[in-house]
């Protein structure tokens, strides 16, 4: 290979013409200025082909047409004849026209079910190997620190073990269906200063290692993901583009990371730009290149100039030959390097296919996470006669959606066509759901402009005049500012956006019952409702199917089973916070006037049926610093109908050598039981699942007291079970990182009085 054809592996080409009014990328418009032609820019090759399906809008067949050219112009007029990975976003779903809407990644945290996701991932991957893609830019594995900054939907959650076994799940899906999977941002984006997008990250070293990167490793290391993107901030004032302790010494010489590391779109350019550690465009590539990154993406812009006024060309030209290495065997190991290669022939694929749906109907049924019932008005009677509907996103189903689904990612810039999938309202579910009851819809107030008086005056009427009042309240998502979630969209505080919480107020004052429908991207703070609300129910963006869901909640044909992957504020302003806090950072004590403890805690989730759950009882108390110990604990469904609960198991360390949170979650399973049935429990605990990075900056398991709980949430908890670890300490150089869970059922043994 030449040196030019090289470089062009490490580079993709993005035939996109955006200005300033459309952007989906972060400086699109100025970045995307001077793209040449397709057939210049790819005269010697070239590594990615960015987003042929995800940004104008095309049928698969029009789609798999514009591949098929482009694939064949590198096959026949180029020297080496070289196909392109072709990538695409597919975080809820393939980011395309006309394909299902999956619910957004707080959807599935709330699920706490792996399978799904894993079958939701392999789905996708499918529709995506159909068509001739090869490579997905998910999952997001950011934990979540502050609930205000605009992309917690595309997050799991703030605990890093669901993060990690979720994202993994994902993984696995998406890549035994043959596309790369790609982990982001790497590392500490969900982390920056005041939730703003793109700030600096403020973090040590300890916290780093043992909250934000252990879900990138577990899906390295048990996930095998073969991609990784850098993120856009920077950790310790050193740029994640350019941080070769974290993209080479950490990623590969570390955790053994054998995949190619790609940019952030533009992030390479960001070097020079944004962070000003780069003189010109060929330092910044030069700086990316030897930190790690392996392709610049979306375009190839700084690495075209890796050799213009090169002080170190040796270097350089070794980086360059192990980059393309990396991208080449990528390339091998998808089957374009085959001989007689060809991408698949345009056909009509469906991709909002019947399987499709039912998976995200799945999905958004298991997300539906019941908050609070104290009143018991859910499920709603079926002989309900007149049903309140307000709200500003009540009757919009692009508030079920993520920012990075097609018809919110797209489709705005394309008003003429619609949302391009068919996805049922609200106030359509429920029609469906209650076909003997009349609706009234209204919206009451916009999402964030100035209410209108005689607005919440009719919606206010509505109410009155109703049985039961459906308030559904919460986000639509969209980039940089164009909605109240997503890329760009971040929040000042977490009070309900606009004047929705004047609506509630209203409509709570008229004394009809108010099922509060919190139909969001992050968790707002709902302390001034409970209590006072008949009924509240949380839904994190449930996708296309979200609606029937949601009614099929209310109507009690699903029986709600969601957790919640954060914790729900009480006031708006008492942040950042979640509960991963070591003491000093927990409420209580009088150590400050302002309150942190939040409406509802971390594993949250109530259920029409309801559950007993036993104390931990160990195999051993004791084990060395390499040993394991089975933590098992009884679950009964103690109510009269079916139902799912998630069993949470945390640990405490009282007395470590640096501080530790209160308590952290070390296991999770989710049972389905039927009335009166019960099942243990069995978590197989390894003694590095209680290990941190001690004051030498090693991990390292201490010997010492670990205090062990079983929970339905983090504060509904069993009795203590105590654990001593034994011996010497450990360093932990390949750590075990999950908790195998085993449900056995428990079999009912026949008593005297029992017939038969």
């Amino acid at each position: 290979m030449t040196d030019d054809e090289k470089i062009a592996q490490l580079g993709g080409y993005w035939a996109d013409t955006r200005d300033s009014t459309q952007l989906i990328a972060p400086m699109q418009d100025v970045l995307s200025r001077g793209r040449p032609p397709f057939d210049e820019a790819v005269r010697d090759g070239i590594g990615h082909l960015t987003r042929v399906f995800g940004v104008t809008p095309v049928t698969a067949r029009e789609g798999m047409q514009k591949v098929q050219d482009a694939q064949r112009h590198l096959r026949e007029k180029t020297r080496l004849g070289i196909p392109a990975v072709v990538h695409e976003e597919c975080l809820t779903g393939f980011t395309t026209y006309g394909a299902t809407v999956y619910p957004a990644s707080m959807a599935w945290a709330a699920t706490f079910d792996a399978d799904l996701v894993r079958e939701m991932a392999a789905a996708i991957g499918a529709d995506m190997r159909a068509v001739g893609a090869h490579h997905g830019l998910s999952p997001v594995l950011d934990v979540v620190t502050d609930y205000r900054w605009g992309r917690v939907e595309e997050t799991l959650g703030e605990d890093p073990y669901v993060v990690g076994t979720l994202a993994t799940a994902y993984v696995q899906g998406l890549q035994h269906s043959g596309i790369i999977a790609t982990l982001k941002h790497f590392a500490g984006h969900a982390t920056s200063r005041g939730g703003r997008n793109h700030a600096p990250v403020s973090l040590g070293e300890r916290e780093l290692r043992d909250l934000v990167l252990p879900p990138f490793e577990m899906a390295v290391r048990v996930g095998g993901a073969a991609s990784v993107m850098n993120s856009y901030t920077e950790l310790d004032r050193v740029p994640a583009a350019a941080d070769r302790w974290l993209l080479t010494d950490l990623l590969r010489d570390e955790w053994g990371f054998a995949g190619t590391v790609v940019s952030d779109y533009w992030a390479v350019a960001f070097l020079k730009s944004k962070h000003q550690v780069a003189e010109t465009m060929a330092d910044a590539g030069r700086l990316a290149l030897h930190a790690g990154i392996d392709v610049e993406l979306p375009d190839i812009a700084a690495y075209r100039l890796l050799h213009d006024d090169d002080p170190d060309a040796a270097r350089t030209a070794s980086d360059i030959d192990t980059a393309v290495r990396r991208v080449l065997h990528q390339k091998l190991e998808l089957g374009l390097l085959d001989a007689g290669w060809a991408p698949p022939e345009p056909a009509d694929v469906d991709l909002d296919s019947p399987r499709n749906r039912d998976i995200a109907r799945r999905l958004a049924e298991e997300s539906v996470i019941l908050l609070d019932n104290s009143l018991g008005v859910l499920p709603l009677e079926s002989s309900v006669r007149r049903i309140a509907v307000v709200g500003p996103i009540a009757d919009d189903p692009r508030a079920m959606m993520g920012a990075y689904s097609y018809p919110i990612h797209v489709m705005p810039r394309h008003p003429e066509m619609g949302l391009g999938v068919d996805a049922v309202t609200i106030p359509e579910a429920l029609r469906n759901a209650f076909p003997g009851a009349e609706l009234h819809v209204e919206p009451g107030v916009p999402l964030t402009e100035p209410a209108d008086d005689a607005a919440i005056a009719r919606a206010v009427e509505a109410a009155a005049s109703a049985d039961v009042v459906i308030a559904v309240v919460g986000d639509r998502a969209g980039m940089f500012g164009r909605g109240t979630s997503g890329e760009g969209s971040d929040a000042p505080d977490l009070d309900l956006p606009g004047e929705q919480g004047r609506l509630v107020e209203a409509v709570l004052a008229t004394g009809t019952p108010v099922v509060l429908v919190v139909m969001s991207g992050r968790p707002y703070a709902l302390g001034a409702y409970a209590g006072r609300a008949a009924a509240i129910v949380q839904a994190f963006m449930p996708g296309i199917e979200g609606a029937t869901a949601l009614a099929g909640v209310l109507a009690g044909a699903v029986n709600p089973s969601g957790h919640l992957p954060v914790q729900i504020p009480r006031t708006g302003d008492a942040l950042p916070h979640t509960y991963l806090a070591p003491p000093l950072g927990q409420d209580g004590d009088r150590i400050s006037n302002l309150s942190i403890a939040p409406a509802f805690p971390f594993g949250h989730g109530l259920s029409y049926t309801s559950f007993a759950l036993g104390d931990v009882q160990l195999d051993t108390e004791r084990i060395t610093a390499d040993g394991r110990v089975r933590a098992s604990v009884e679950v009964r469904n103690t109510g009269e109908r079916a139902g799912a609960t998630v069993v949470q198991l945390y640990a405490a360390d009282p007395v470590a050598q640096v501080t530790r949170p209160v308590r952290q979650l070390v296991g999770y399973a989710r049972v389905h039981l039927a009335p009166g049935d019960a099942a243990a429990v069995r978590f197989d605990v390894h003694a590095d699942r209680f290990s941190f990075t001690g004051l030498e900056r090693r991990r390292i398991v201490e010997p010492g007291r670990i205090e062990l709980v079983a929970g339905l949430s983090l504060t509904d908890t069993s009795g203590i079970a105590e654990l001593t670890i034994d011996g010497p300490g450990r360093v932990v150089e390949e750590p075990v990182l999950v908790t195998p869970v085993e449900i056995v059922p428990i079999t009912h043994e026949p008593t005297e009085g029992d017939a038969g």
